[in-house]
């Protein structure tokens, strides 16, 4: 004979599903930004490969089936550039003609930097500021720098790896 048990196993709690679903997020996330901070000084050089040799990455691109197209080299001002929020990547130009990539994501607290100006990126959450140049922290409370995104310069167009 079976019988139904007394006192049935109760389902997990709101509370514990949302708890489950938030850490698994964060792990994901931890997981993504320690990957990317390892592999942030090869990314770095081939950035800066691609936009010299020009050619050569741009024929690696079309191999693979090519990127997301950004902008054409226009749309990025000297000392400056151009922030990309559905692709959460910064496209600047620090002096004419050099094209960098790195991403939209704030090392601090992970907000999306808003702005551009005076040769800085700059997150609206706590006024972090990045070099246009290469990333790095120029004010704080960030520590680290911003990752660098590959990026291929085409003629005009720029086009996310």
């Amino acid at each position: 004979m079976t019988s139904e048990p007394l006192h049935p196993v109760p389902a997990p709690g709101r509370r514990t599903v949302v708890a489950a679903v938030g850490a698994t997020g964060l792990a994901v996330a931890l997981t993504a930004c320690g990957s990317d901070n390892g592999s942030s000084d090869s990314s770095s050089s081939n950035t800066q490969a691609g936009a010299n040799a020009g050619g050569g990455s741009s024929s690696a691109s079309s191999g693979s089936g090519g990127g997301t197209a950004l902008a054409k080299t226009a749309d990025i001002p000297a000392g400056g550039g151009k922030i990309f929020k559905d692709q959460g990547v910064v496209v600047t130009q620090p002096t004419a003609g050099t094209y960098k990539a790195f991403s939209s994501k704030c090392t601090h607290q992970g907000c999306a930097v808003s702005e551009i100006s005076n040769g800085v990126i700059i997150c609206p959450c706590h006024k972090s500021e990045f070099s246009v140049t290469d990333g790095s922290v120029k004010k704080g409370p960030a520590t680290q720098p911003l990752p660098a995104e590959k990026i291929t310069v085409s003629g005009d167009s720029i086009t996310l790896a």
